[in-house]
């Protein structure tokens, strides 16, 4: 049996389930029986699951040597991600933690 990498695998695995899901959705659009509709969110709801599993076995898997877990692909466009806190926000929330969480008072 070949051993694969786990994120070679979950990419994989997860690159099928969204043709499924794009299959589901057009059946979806396109019938207008209610048992065709059915099934089709029946897969689609199927799809979802095997997806959380799918990334649960990746957050389960050892960590590379290098000591950073690898990441899975964002769903969604990247200018959506909100912005890393910098070191000063960091520094701004200790002191507000000191100050009690009050403004203006210390």
């Amino acid at each position: 049996m070949t051993q694969t990498k786990i994120l070679t695998w979950c990419q994989a695995i997860q690159s099928k389930l969204m043709d499924a899901l794009d299959a589901a959705w057009a059946i979806l659009e396109a019938s207008n029986d209610p048992e065709e509709i059915k099934r089709a969110r029946d897969r689609a709801k199927a799809c979802g699951d095997l997806a959380a599993q799918v990334r649960k076995v990746a957050l389960a898997a050892p960590m590379p040597r290098g000591g950073k877990a690898f990441a899975m692909e964002p769903a969604g466009p990247e200018g959506f991600a909100a912005p890393a806190p910098t070191q000063a926000d960091h520094a701004r929330r200790a002191l507000e933690k000191l100050k009690g969480g009050r403004r203006g008072r210390v």
